[in-house]
């Protein structure tokens, strides 16, 4: 055997062991549905940011590593069921604390993750979205009072910290689709004293409506009686005493008819008007 066959043989048997050698040292990343990953190559091009891995499985060379997210959505409470993050604090705009229970709904942009990996890490949540719910609903809050919190403008909260914490998350590549307040904590006195006068004001709004419905019920007599009146001075007018003895002739003739026993006297009421007796 030449020097040269020798060479090429112990080269190959180099690679190949090479090979060997990172197949049982490389690492195999099984990557579940709803989950995506992105790589970090230290010797050649840094954390892969736009090359993001699907599910399946995945060979990652042994000085290579993966980061593996959870892409689907995922609910976040602020209550005091969720030890980790408890109710939400919140000084209305009398200065007066109340507690919220608050319900957010995000997840990650599939093909994002490489930049949130690069600014927050997998600690995202902890780092950027929790800390701008929290900011969001107690600065909007402050604006309101306890009551109107409670009571009558919750569809407008919800609302204004869905678009001032979605537009931030979003630029940071999370989705926020949906924020619940789901409960509103006030002083019990408070409480009372808002339900009171809710109370007193459904009464009210009740007794108007009776007001109003029996205005309308006078309005229709009154409507009624004119009619009524423009009737009976309608029939007044085109009574005339030629046509008070036609109609008399004509309701005689048809007594007249009848098989009823009668007298008939012509001519012996007002006006000649037949006058007619029952001979019984």
């Amino acid at each position: 055997m030449n020097r040269k066959k020798l060479i090429q043989i112990l080269v190959a048997a180099g690679i190949i062991l090479f090979i060997v050698v990172v197949l049982s040292t490389a690492t195999f990343i099984i990557i579940q549905p709803g989950q995506r990953g992105v790589i970090f190559r230290p010797w050649t091009s840094g954390l892969d940011k736009e090359n993001i891995y699907v599910e399946g499985v995945h060979i990652v060379a042994p000085w290579n590593s993966m980061e593996v997210y959870d892409v689907k959505e995922q609910a976040i409470e602020f209550s005091n069921e969720a030890a980790q993050f408890g109710t939400l604090d919140v000084l209305d705009k009398n200065g007066l604390t109340i507690e919220v229970e608050v319900t957010v709904r995000l997840f990650p942009l599939f093909d994002k993750i490489g930049h949130i990996h690069e600014q927050f890490g997998r600690k995202y949540l902890d780092k950027l979205v929790i800390p701008e719910v929290r900011s969001a609903v107690r600065k909007i809050m402050g604006k309101y009072t306890a009551e109107e919190i409670y009571s009558t403008k919750r569809q407008e909260l919800e609302e204004q910290i869905i678009k001032e914490t979605g537009a931030v998350l979003q630029k940071n590549n999370i989705k926020m689709t949906a924020l619940l307040i789901r409960s509103i904590i006030i002083p019990p006195n408070l409480k009372r004293a808002i339900e009171t006068k809710q109370t007193k004001q459904q009464e009210a709004l009740a007794l108007d409506y009776d007001i109003q419905k029996e205005e309308k019920e006078k309005e229709r007599k009154i409507t009624e009686a004119e009619g009524i009146a423009k009737y009976n001075e309608i029939i007044n007018a085109s009574m005339t005493d030629k046509v008070i003895t036609y109609e008399g002739i004509r309701a005689t003739l048809k007594l007249a008819e009848s098989q009823n026993a009668k007298v008939v006297v012509i001519g012996g009421g007002d006006n000649g008007l037949p006058i007619i007796l029952n001979d019984k």
